[in-house]
């Protein structure tokens, strides 16, 4: 293609490219055997244009299975980096570094006969080339076999940290890139070969976070993230928290550019519609049924993994300022309130600094610590959350929307003083910020006032009406991204407040807004995600003040549904004819429905009984994708709780996919179709007989079992309470096989109905099988003495049990009653 200038040439390369990708497996022998010669032919191209295209051309070529059936690749790309040529040594690196990124672990397999052990030695060579480039290209082929531990490079560990080393002052700023990333990789996987070099290495480190190339200095900054996960960390960054803490508040600031892309000059945008690219893709997260713990909390840890964003979500590439701010946030956590005297100092000069990008980066210091370091700051907080609200009036947006999110870390804090103090302030400035001339404002603003209901709950009554008139006026307000958070903050609001939303007046406000947004919408609109989230939180909320709205909402989930198995039926049948349909549409409808049944209880009835949802329902619980069989569970136990006559009919085709659905890899599930099952014991009373045996083998194994998430074996030990309950003759017989976890699994359950049925069943389990309790009655004393109020019948229950084991125990009641039992 002489003649032909770099453009066309490239463009034709990633054309054929593209034909590789598609087609290569029809393509003539003799054909792609030409294609592979030219590739080799010309990687020493002068252009580093087509360099690159041909090393693009390669990879793609190799990863249509061809490392296999083109064995004379690597060895000629590796003899090739011994050219005098520079322009053939750097192109042949470039391919060999895409192919080291696209197929790392097959290079470090027999099925090639391990070519990395002549490679990795052959890339350590290069690491002193006198070519930056190829310096570069050197370490960022080994850095490809790190993380999966190739052989090839730990029979070779220590060489390369010696070359790393060597390198660390180069001058070139993709060489000290690869070399932190490097490192950092290093520290997860062979911190062993580190440590001994850890005070130099953390010194290089303080260093390259302030390299002036802020891609060298983001790459160093991971370092601290990944070192505070280390057990060593607290240990080996005591003595430099003095320099490392300047260093990554200094990095928390926004950069020019970053001001730029978010338009943080512009202050009022409000009535700019936005762009569909600025919407995030949105998923539902399928409904988990947990139990209310002492203290208010519902249910801590395995499903508490949403990303707790800071300010600037829509500038999504991770950058220094995120990276610093992570790094401080995950190092507060390890230090607590140690990092306070090397962060107190900088604190007030950069919160009440007169350039609005040092104060904001100080009000997102004091987000960042706010988890780990609460303790320290409890003391300054008084003084902290009157400035803060004040930064909500700021003239710069982004001063008053990272306000938003600071303010909402520190919420724990603030609902725990009196109401005047603080709550009432802050709610009143929060809810002006959700009117915001600025989205970025109304965005941050309607988040924090979410965690603010989550937090205050009740508290939040004496000013529903209040509240509503500012959320619903936002409805006429906002554009289409911050309507899908308001939604949000809507559901959130019922969730927190829960049936005081019941008064006509409150409803009268919320609903008409939200019912037009319904009808306007249509059923393959992933708008209805949100909304159908958070009328489904209003329903459970309103009870009975939600049904003049239910008939049209309970119907369109009921379609939706439908519509959503028909299109899985044809996808699964004619492939090639069909789209595979989105069931998240199917997901949020069954939640919705779940809503209504817990809302409206013996109400839902005649909605139930005029629709096949009982039909389609069986085919949800037996749907390939675990997040609908989760949702279906959750709907069949608030129907069952709702309206039995209609589930009833059903139970004996039910009954085995809930069996089947009893296992613990799919956590949510197996949760969902527990408490279901618990559920139907109560209402079927002594007719479960002959599904004991399908179910209770399951539940024991399952409470038995190591590291099954608190949730979990709370819901399992309540179904094989209310299950002993109604079937003490079949389960008494294994009590000895789980009343101990049973015991410790209950013991921090609020007093409720179901631990009630379930500790009913413990009891009439024991009076079958007291033996079965012999060796474990002191696990059983202390799950009893958790119970604050027991109704007279169940307390006299207990008094029973005591007296049946004084003999055996002799004055071991009498202990108990010392240690404060119920006893």
């Amino acid at each position: 293609m002489f003649g032909v200038d770099e453009p066309t040439r490239s463009l034709s390369g990633l054309i054929l490219k593209n034909n590789v990708k598609a087609h290569y497996q029809n393509f003539p022998p003799a054909v792609a055997d030409f294609i592979k010669q030219e590739c080799l032919n010309n990687i020493g191209d002068p252009s580093p244009l087509i360099r690159a295209t041909i090393g693009i051309l390669i990879t793609t070529i190799a990863s249509k299975g061809e490392l296999q059936t083109w064995p004379e690749l690597l060895p000629q790309l590796c003899n090739l980096l011994n050219s005098e040529d520079y322009n053939t040594c750097e192109g042949s690196f470039g391919a060999l570094q895409k192919i080291c990124e696209d197929s790392s672990e097959l290079l470090d397999s027999d099925a090639l006969n391990r070519p990395l052990n002549i490679m990795i030695p052959k890339f350590l060579q290069f690491f002193k080339h006198c070519s930056p480039k190829i310096r570069s290209h050197a370490i960022a082929c080994v850095n490809q076999f790190i993380i999966g531990r190739a052989q090839a490079l730990m029979d070779n560990i220590d060489t390369f940290i010696e070359a790393l080393f060597a390198l660390a002052g180069d001058e070139d700023s993709e060489v000290r890139k690869n070399v932190c990333r490097a490192l950092v990789m290093l520290l997860e996987v062979r911190i062993d070969r580190l440590i001994p070099h850890m005070h130099s290495i953390i010194q290089y480190m303080l260093q390259r976070t302030q390299d002036l190339d802020e891609n060298v200095a983001l790459e160093a900054c991971e370092f601290w993230l990944t070192l505070a996960e280390q057990p060593i960390c607290k240990e080996a960054l005591s003595g430099h928290l003095v320099q490392l803490i300047p260093i990554l508040v200094n990095g928390m600031k926004y950069s020019e550019i970053d001001i730029i892309l978010l338009k943080g000059d512009v202050e009022e945008d409000d009535n700019v519609p936005d762009s569909e690219q600025d919407i995030k893709p949105r998923f539902h997260k399928s409904r988990t049924v947990t139990l209310q713990h002492e203290g208010g909390q519902g249910e801590e840890g395995e499903d508490m993994d949403e990303d707790e964003d800071d300010d600037d979500d829509a500038l999504s590439d991770w950058n220094l300022r995120k990276c610093s701010a992570a790094a401080l946030d995950v190092l507060a956590n390890v230090f607590r309130d140690d990092l306070l005297p090397h962060l107190l100092p900088l604190l007030k000069g950069l919160l009440f600094h007169p350039d609005w990008v040092i104060k904001e980066s100080g009000i997102l210091v004091l987000g960042a610590i706010a988890e780990g370091c609460m303790q320290g700051m409890v003391p300054y907080l008084p003084e902290l959350v009157p400035h803060l609200i004040q930064c909500l009036c700021d003239k710069k947006a982004l001063v008053r929307s990272i306000a938003c999110w600071t303010l909402s870390r520190y919420a724990h804090w603030v609902v725990s003083q009196p109401p005047d103090a603080h709550l009432k302030p802050l709610m009143t400035e929060l809810l002006k910020r959700i009117l915001d001339g600025n989205k970025r404002v109304q965005e941050a603003a309607c988040s924090a006032f979410a965690t603010l209901e989550e937090e205050a709950c009740t508290e939040l009554v004496p000013y529903l009406s209040f509240i509503l008139d500012t959320l619903v006026f936002a409805f006429g307000k906002y554009q289409h991204k911050n309507l899908l958070i308001l939604y949000d903050a809507i559901g959130t609001l019922a969730d927190s407040v829960g049936h005081h939303l019941n008064q006509p007046e409150y409803i009268q406000k919320l609903m008409p807004p939200l019912i037009q947004k319904w009808n306007e919408l249509k059923d393959e609109d992933k708008d209805l995600f949100p909304l159908l989230e958070c009328l489904s939180s209003v329903a459970t909320a309103l009870q009975s003040g939600f049904l003049p709205y239910c008939e049209p909402v309970y119907q369109r989930c009921v379609t939706l549904v439908q519509k959503t198995l028909a299109q899985a039926m044809m996808y699964s049948q004619q492939p090639d004819q069909y789209e595979a349909p989105d069931k998240d549409f199917m997901i949020v409808a069954l939640d919705l429905l779940s809503g209504l049944a817990e809302g409206l209880g013996g109400h839902v009835d005649q909605l139930v009984a005029r629709s096949n949802i009982m039909t389609l329902l069986f085919q949800c619980m037996q749907d390939t994708m675990p997040e609908v069989r989760q949702s279906s569970f959750a709907l069949l136990g608030d129907l069952t709780k709702a309206c039995f006559p209609h589930v009833k009919p059903c139970i004996a085709e039910f009954m085995p996919i809930l069996g089947t659905n009893l296992n613990p890899e799919f956590i949510s599930v197996c949760n969902n179709a527990t408490w279901a099952i618990g559920e139907i014991c109560m209402q079927m009373g002594v007719e479960m007989q002959p599904y004991v045996a399908l179910v209770l083998p399951h539940l024991v194994e399952i409470i038995n079992r190591p590291n099954t998430p608190k949730t979990l074996l709370e819901n399992t030990a309540i179904t094989i309470g209310r299950l002993g309950y109604v079937c003490p003759q079949e389960v008494a017989p294994m009590l000895q096989q789980f009343i101990r976890p049973w015991c410790t699994s209950l013991r921090n359950i609020r007093d409720n109905e179901e631990k009630d049925s379930a500790f009913r069943g413990i009891c009439v389990m024991i009076g079958v099988n007291p033996g079965g309790v012999v060796q474990d009655f002191i696990f059983f004393c202390d799950a009893v003495a958790s119970w604050v109020n027991p109704k007279d019948d169940l307390r006299d229950m207990f008094y029973k049990k005591g007296a049946l084991f004084y003999d055996a125990f002799g004055n071991a009641v009498y202990r108990s009653r010392r240690l404060g039992l119920v006893l």
